[in-house]
């Protein structure tokens, strides 16, 4: 028996893939999902502007 052999053994390194090509299918989803990500920022700028939509809370009754 080595040392070596006990314990846990350490995985195989997984060979680095390759850089896929992209058809036009896959370029018009990521130019879809860049214009999707703008409008959203764009948005939340918008929306930041404003402040909030309900400033109420807990509402207090008028009895004392």
């Amino acid at each position: 028996m080595s040392g070596r052999e006990g314990g846990k053994k350490k995985p195989l390194k997984a060979p680095k893939k390759e850089g896929k090509e992209l058809d036009d299918d896959d370029m018009a989803f990521k130019q879809k999902q860049k214009e999707q990500q703008k409008a959203m920022e764009a948005a939340k700028q918008q929306a930041a502007k404003k402040g909030p939509l309900v400033g109420g809370g807990i509402k207090k009754s008028g009895k004392k």
